[in-house]
């Protein structure tokens, strides 16, 4: 496997089984839990979100969980620090990569146990992903009877269940949640990728407000968890977090992951229903992931059965805004209370009958003005130089008045005419009507994931599958002239720049323009105008047009792909933003 070379968190999340406090209750002197008493544990099938695992039957042997102690090493490089979970013939433990030096995580299991190869095969699945939304697996080992998946260590992430226990979420928040959750759980189906243990415990919020998810495949092959409708499964994990986030309630009766479950006997209730002032969007938009059975809220909406039928929904809703910052209240200015003077009192010149307890200064009498023969000269001076810096000021004047009429005749001075244009406007951008993928081997990439690329939200993007061996598309026949996106903007409009956000920096990428005429193009010979020369893009490619270009059709083309650290290649476009 390769390594990467970001830290981030996970642990095999308990998920509705013993909490991790009460196993620490149980930790040896060394830091590790022991192992629980069980005879054994089958294979799971779940397809309830409901945060327990609905009583295992225990009829097949688990061998103990390897008997290691916290400054064990693997591999000769990962430290083992701390054990976090010891369940059912594995623990999950906080580790150090020597090499790296940084904090990762490692799945720990016996190479005999009954899930070891669905563990590997389950790593080595999410690993070949290498999408920047799921904390990633680093490497997947089979070495002295042993099998151990070390995955990313995330320390600055929040989980968020913690997020649940201060509160539901604002309206903007739990947008947010349900958007990045379901296009990165759309994106890992497209590959053939399934969670099937989506809970609280599996989601992290970092510091910048990106939502990453952890356990993907390997969580579920750790607890032998299977399902026949993983998609569906999926989808309602993702509806039941939504409605968590809006009320602070499991969606289901029993009480799961810190948070109270809903009235017996009463069924799914809506979320707006269950708390005042909950947006009606989402909650409708939550009953659509969870009631897929069927009936769903009102408005008479069809169920939302797959995560790429979820975030086709969000995308469709008004995008909920963030709230309006509050600003501290400033102090309100007061007038001074008006006091009346002696004179207005009508005391003037007499003294007051009332007398003030407070004493009142007593003012010195002012200088005597110079009388002196030494005043008087000093009093000739000031005023003679005062006359004098007048007349000098005003000779200035004139001279600067006379030059000015000077130039005013002088032929040679070239003055300005009313055929001057003024100064151009400053580009606006303009709307981009639609978009599609550029193929020019008539052979597609991703055709579902280009609206992500003109949505205005960088957690979304058009991102190409991994290719190994040749940075220009695997030099595939059907991929060797790469791909792009061809941008719409519904009509004929002076182009005078073009800004693309970039998935990942290297990419060797040129932009083109269509002619005036030009109706539906699809090839290279349709896009003659270049705006923009072949180039190896950062994370921003930005160029600006000294003379604007005539055009509808906008082409973003990608030639040659960086690599992405794991032997491969592969790149995308976040957003693309046309002004004119």
């Amino acid at each position: 496997m390769a390594e990467r070379s970001t830290a981030a968190v996970d642990v095999a999340d308990n998920g509705g089984d013993e909490p991790l406090a009460a196993k620490a209750d149980k930790a040896t002197n060394d830091g590790t839990a022991q192992a629980e008493e069980t005879e054994g544990a089958s294979p799971e099938t779940s397809e309830n979100p409901k945060g327990h695992d609905g009583g295992r039957a225990r009829s097949e042997a688990v061998p103990a969980t390897p008997d290691v102690h916290s400054g064990h090493k693997l591999a000769e490089r990962y430290r083992l620090e701390e054990c976090v979970t010891r369940l059912d013939g594995f623990s999950s433990w906080r580790a150090v990569d020597e090499k790296l030096r940084r904090a990762v995580g490692v799945h720990l299991l016996p190479a005999n146990h009954s899930r070891a190869r669905s563990v590997l095969a389950a790593a080595r699945s999410s690993a070949l992903l290498g999408d920047p939304r799921f904390v990633q697996v680093l490497d997947a080992v089979e070495e002295d009877d042993l099998v151990y998946v070390v995955h990313e260590w995330l320390p600055d992430a929040t989980e968020l269940t913690a997020l649940l226990a201060a509160g539901p979420m604002d309206a903007h928040d739990a947008y947010q949640l349900v958007s990045q959750l379901s296009h990165a759980m759309a994106a890992a189906h497209r590959e053939g990728l399934t969670h099937l243990r989506l809970t609280p415990g599996a989601v992290l919020r970092s510091s910048t407000g990106q939502y990453r998810i952890r356990g993907l495949a390997v969580n579920a092959a750790l607890r032998g968890i299977t399902s026949e409708r993983p998609l569906r499964q999926d989808t309602e994990a993702i509806g039941a977090l939504l409605y968590a986030a809006l009320t602070k309630r499991w969606p289901y009766e029993s009480d799961a992951y810190g948070l109270s479950g809903l009235p017996k006997g009463m069924g799914l209730i809506a979320p707006d229903q269950v708390r005042a002032g909950v947006h009606r969007g989402l909650s409708e938009l939550a009953m659509r992931a969870l009631a897929n059975d069927g009936a769903t809220a009102s408005r008479q909406e069809p169920p939302c059965t797959t995560p790429d039928e979820l975030a086709k929904a969000v995308a469709a809703m008004p995008r909920v805004l963030p709230p309006e910052p509050t600003f501290a209240a400033q102090p309100v200015y007061q007038q001074p209370v008006y006091q009346r003077t002696t004179y207005q009192q009508g005391t003037y010149g007499r003294p007051s009958t009332h007398p003030s307890s407070v004493p009142q200064p007593v003012l010195a009498a002012p200088p005597a003005p110079l009388q002196s023969r030494t005043g008087r000269v000093l009093k000739w001076s000031v005023s003679a130089l005062l006359i004098a810096a007048l007349g000098l000021g005003s000779w200035q004047l004139a001279e600067i008045l006379l030059d000015q009429r000077k130039g005013s005749d002088d032929t040679g001075v070239t003055q300005p005419t009313d055929d001057e244009k003024p100064a151009p406007a400053p580009p606006k951008p303009l709307t981009i009507a639609d978009a599609t993928e550029f193929m020019p081997d008539g052979s597609g990439i991703q055709p579902g994931d280009v609206p992500n690329a003109i949505d205005d939200n960088s957690s979304t993007a058009w991102i190409t599958p991994r290719y190994r061996g040749f940075a220009h598309f695997g030099n595939l026949p059907q991929r060797r002239q790469g791909s792009g996106i061809i941008v719409d903007l519904g009509k004929v409009q002076d182009v005078r720049s073009v800004e693309v956000d970039m998935y990942r920096s290297g990419q060797t990428t040129a932009v083109f323009a269509a002619g005036p005429d030009a109706s539906s193009p699809s090839s290279s010979a349709d896009f003659p105008q270049r705006i923009a020369e072949k180039q190896v893009a950062g994370e921003t490619l930005k160029e600006e047009l000294e003379k604007p270009v005539r055009t509808r059709y906008v082409l973003i083309h990608v030639t040659e792909l960086p690599a992405d650290g794991t032997g491969g290649y592969r790149g995308g476009i976040n957003d693309i933003s046309v002004l004119g």
